[in-house]
């Protein structure tokens, strides 16, 4: 998913990103996988609710702001890009999804970079399980209550996009440039990526 940023938005060495839904956790790979592989550590400012203070320490020059849901204490085109990394699944219905694209796009002067798992992908991430999640959403949260995952079966707290939903969500919020791309496991996407890029960049 770097790579995809890296050839679609080519971020250069004075350009400032921000990283909205940093995690505290680091068990796997994908954890806050722009502050490992981004060679310009103190062009980012990483944001989250919850507590990442310690990428500061990891990554010397990275600037952290721990954030409330909601707008992004930030003025308008603040950062020339703007990254979110498995975030959107997680702010709720499709009304605030958009509304979350929407402010990504907002403190944004070149461009944003959204990745999402696939909905079509037959395995579940979060969950683990198979299939389940390509039934209808209401019947897929109350298999998820009946087996005990209770947080993953409220709307609020996972809900999965396909392509096409993602692109609607982008269109509501007035994304310009629109591309969806996916990187994928044995020729099957795992994850989608939506670039948006503006018209014209900016003048600093």
């Amino acid at each position: 998913m770097y790579d995809k940023l890296i050839a679609t938005l080519a971020p250069e060495s004075t350009q400032t990103i921000l990283d909205v839904g940093v995690t505290r956790n680091e068990s796997y790979a994908l954890d806050n996988y722009l502050e490992a592989l981004h060679p310009w550590k103190e062009r980012i400012t990483a944001v989250g609710i919850e507590d990442g203070s310690h990428l500061e320490r990891l990554y010397p020059g990275l600037r952290f702001m721990r954030v409330d849901p909601g707008p992004l204490p930030f003025p308008d085109k603040s950062f020339d890009i703007v990254h979110a990394s498995a975030v959107i699944e997680h702010v709720g219905n499709r009304r605030r999804q958009a509304e979350f694209l929407a402010e990504l796009w907002r403190v944004a002067r070149r461009g944003i970079f959204v990745t999402t798992p696939n909905r079509r992908f037959p395995v579940e991430f979060h969950t683990v399980l198979p299939l389940v999640h390509w039934l209808p959403p209401a019947i897929f949260r109350a298999v998820l209550a009946a087996l005990g995952k209770d947080f993953y079966a409220r709307e609020e707290n996972l809900n999965l996009l396909s392509t096409r939903s993602l692109r609607a969500a982008a269109a509501t919020a007035g994304i310009e440039n629109v591309v969806v791309k996916s990187v994928s496991l044995l020729g099957w996407p795992t994850n989608l990526l939506l670039i948006g890029r503006r018209e014209a960049e900016t003048p600093r």
